[in-house]
């Protein structure tokens, strides 16, 4: 297993990333990977974030990419000297085969357990898009993950994994199941907390309305305002463009930009935006 350090000193901060990506890049489209903060890394592609976080007893990796973009995460992780069978487990972000369609690849890889929520647990077994989700009909079925390879967390209940700490963090909308994940992460005796946020945008089939689901933009809502109470130095999202990530790299400062709470503001005006619409309609 590569040193922490060794791999901490050895890797880009993420110059290399903000020259090669674009904006709203191709999800596939080949990155370089860097180093966040800490024992965090981002191993994903242009357009899809996959998050690592490297510990002295095993790592933990957040999301997949699809299918192909798998791939690309098992290489950068390789790229930053640490080895994929050290994976001891996934976490998911949201139940779309953009973010998790290649975490069959990946366990078989590694065989790291995934960690998901109990909305997202049964789509990762089948592959199969459930029945309430927004976009339900629009996407492909992934390749399903083996049911003994995967467990559900309880949001609101911390999970440790080879001494690492995270926080899940329910944060429906986009999709029933979407957890945001929260952690830390320390260098030269400093802590920063890191948040990895869901997407939260209200993209659906054309068939369907937010407005017709009381219930679930209620719950939507509620997982706004948990994500816009979050202490939050670092913001991270499944889409990198979504909380500027590009920007933040090329002005050298994780902290500018958006945050946790003007994310969640954002996503809320969308949201907002999104019912209105619906009740011209």
């Amino acid at each position: 297993m590569a040193t922490l350090d060794a791999a901490r000193a050895g890797a880009d901060s993420g110059t290399a990333w903000a020259q090669d990506c674009t904006d709203w890049d191709d999800w596939d489209k080949r990155a370089r990977p860097f180093h966040v903060y800490g024992d965090t890394y981002h191993v994903g592609t242009c357009g899809i974030s996959a998050i690592l976080i490297a510990g002295p007893a095993g790592h933990v990796l957040i999301d997949s990419g699809t299918r192909n973009g798998a791939r690309v995460v098992l290489s950068n992780i390789r790229t930053l000297g640490f080895q994929p069978e050290n994976l001891r487990a996934v976490l998911t972000s949201h139940e779309h085969f953009d973010h998790v369609g290649g975490l069959w690849w990946v366990h078989q890889n590694s065989g790291a357990r995934i960690l998901t929520s109990p909305q997202a647990l049964p789509v990762l077994e089948t592959g199969m898009a459930a029945a309430n989700d927004p976009q339900y009909g629009m996407h492909d079925p992934m390749t399903p993950v083996p049911g003994r390879a995967v467990s559900a967390v309880t949001p609101g209940q911390a999970v440790e994994i080879a001494g690492l700490r995270f926080m899940p963090i329910a944060t429906p909308g986009h999709t029933p199941g979407a957890l945001t994940w929260q952690w830390e992460s320390c260098e030269a005796g400093e802590c920063k907390t890191i948040v990895y946020a869901d997407s939260l945008s209200a993209v659906s089939a054309d068939n369907y309305r937010f407005s017709d689901h009381a219930e679930y933009v209620q719950a939507y809502r509620d997982g706004l305002a948990r994500l816009a109470a979050l202490d939050c130095d670092i913001l991270l999202t499944p889409h990198p463009s979504a909380s500027g990530m590009r920007d933040k790299l090329l002005a050298s400062d994780w902290q500018s930009g958006a945050n946790c709470a003007s994310y969640a503001a954002d996503r809320g005006a969308r949201l907002d935006d999104r019912l209105a619409r619906e009740g011209t309609q």
